[in-house]
């Protein structure tokens, strides 16, 4: 797998987005095929700007529509397993979006949970991001932790 990645794809481009509503808490995803709560988000898509991306992904993840453009906040690298991966975190803020029932087969659940109650198994990078943008430090260059 690692070297299809090398020679299909040398360079790719991922979003995540931390949504949160109007108590503070953020929405997080379990996927249906691998453990763990992380952001949503998801690959970009061939012609598809990261702004295009992040709209589309929160949408099909977790109903979540946005009505204002989310704050870009920060482009990191993630360099396992030999890819040459990049991933914009955007922060979307409470007022700035609707929410729709959705249910997909990619996501076995989702929810909004407190930052100081987030679900056992919440992926250590994520962990990282939302402890970046709750004290407002100054993102790293990589996205591992």
């Amino acid at each position: 797998m690692r070297f299809y990645w090398r020679l299909a794809r040398p360079l790719t481009m991922g979003v995540r987005a931390a949504v949160f509503d109007e108590q503070g808490a953020v929405l997080l995803v379990r996927h249906s095929y691998m453990r763990g709560w992380y952001l949503p988000g998801g690959g970009v898509e061939r012609g598809e700007t990261t702004l295009q991306s992040v709209t589309r992904e929160l949408d099909e993840e977790a109903g979540i529509l946005l009505r204002a453009l989310p704050r870009l906040f920060g482009l990191y690298a993630n360099f396992r397993e030999f890819k040459s991966d990049h991933v914009a975190l955007y922060v979307v803020s409470p007022g700035t979006y609707e929410r729709e029932e959705r249910r997909s087969l990619e996501i076995a659940e989702y929810g909004f949970f407190p930052l100081d109650a987030l679900p056992e198994g919440t992926s250590g990078a994520t962990r990282a991001r939302l402890e970046e943008i709750s004290k407002g430090l100054t993102p790293p260059a990589m996205w591992a932790p």
